[in-house]
């Protein structure tokens, strides 16, 4: 079977108008090192006054994208309202029978292998002043911010015609093939879920997609390596994430996703085999691919017309160009980049 990966292997794809991070250390390295206190700009003394539930009770809604897969079929529209009050009173959910599994499963074996290669292999793949695709650190803008407690792998493989293989592993062998597949796959079930919330909130079901014909599809693959003070660092802070739709994938067993609900962080116990969606998350230690979704850069970011029912709004519009640059200039902290999108009054 032929295959098209889209390989742009000279010169690189001019990003660099949007920003990128302020290289830092190498996680994975400083955790392999004996050191008596780990560097202060990793500690989080904060994080001690943050409640946390014990109560395994509470827990995110879990969707069965089996059914939904044929509109009056048994089980759709009570499978429908789900998925409406998870997206309502939650803004997150774990996705079941997703008939992605193979894809899954093939990318977890070739991320890990990937971060268990020598450092300086992986640093053939690092990112490059004022770009954020590559191998390194996300959302640092100063010199003196906390840092987080992991690595990642960040590319963009969607739109095909933007992609930048200069960053895309060659080491593993079996990555590029992989990892295109998994984008593709990926980016069907996006386009499946914004479909349902398009009917869930009244409008024509390719209502959402119309805005996303053009996706930009951003893929992180994150390590987050032991620490012996593992109650003192986070593997990334807080946050809510500024793209459209997530699809979080766990690698291995190692807990660590906690998400905020009225106040309290409730830690989230993945279903194996899930996709978790749209979830903002702090982890201790572990592997995750998280693939994030959002409409092409010509369309407007803003309040959709045909939900504002009133003639003004709290929030902005501007160009999705403008919208991008506001994300990567940004530190992750909470929900700020909400904040800044509001109308001053």
């Amino acid at each position: 079977m032929a295959m098209d990966i889209g390989e742009n292997t000279g010169e690189i794809i001019n990003r660099s108008g949007y920003g990128g991070s302020i290289p830092v250390a190498n996680v994975q390295a400083l955790a392999s090192e004996e050191m008596k206190d780990i560097p202060i700009r990793y500690v989080r003394p904060e994080i001690q006054s943050e409640e946390v539930l014990t109560d395994e009770s509470l827990q995110v809604p879990v969707i069965d994208f089996s059914k939904l897969s044929v509109a009056g079929k048994p089980g759709y529209d009570d499978e429908l309202a789900k998925l409406h009050v998870a997206c309502r009173d939650w803004g997150f959910f774990q996705l079941i029978n997703h008939g992605v599994l193979e894809r899954i499963d093939a990318m977890k074996k070739v991320i890990e292998k990937f971060f268990k290669l020598p450092l300086e292999e992986k640093m053939k793949y690092a990112q490059i002043p004022g770009m954020l695709e590559g191998y390194g650190q996300a959302f640092v803008v100063s010199e003196d911010q906390k840092l987080d407690w992991g690595d990642m792998l960040f590319l963009v493989p969607l739109p095909v015609d933007q992609r930048n293989t200069r960053f895309w592993p060659q080491n593993p062998t079996s990555f590029r093939t992989t990892f295109h597949e998994y984008s593709n796959e990926l980016n069907g079930v996006s386009k499946e879920l914004l479909k349902f919330m398009s009917i869930n909130l009244g409008m024509e079901p390719d209502a959402i997609n119309k805005l996303y014909e053009n996706c930009v599809q951003s893929i992180r693959m994150n390590y987050y390596p032991p620490c012996r003070v593992a109650d003192k660092v986070l593997g990334l802070a807080p946050h809510s994430d500024a793209t459209g739709i997530t699809l979080l994938v766990q690698v291995n067993g190692v807990q660590g996703l906690q998400i905020k609900n009225n106040s309290k962080w409730v830690p989230i116990k993945p279903i194996p085999g899930s996709i978790i969606v749209n979830i903002g998350d702090i982890m201790e230690e572990r592997l995750s691919i998280a693939a994030f979704h959002g409409p092409g850069l010509e369309v407007k970011i803003g309040p959709l017309p045909e939900l504002v029912k009133e003639k003004t709004t709290k929030y902005k519009t501007i160009d999705g160009e403008d919208y991008l640059r506001l994300i990567i200039s940004s530190k992750l902290d909470g929900k700020s980049l909400i904040e800044r999108m509001k109308i001053q009054e």
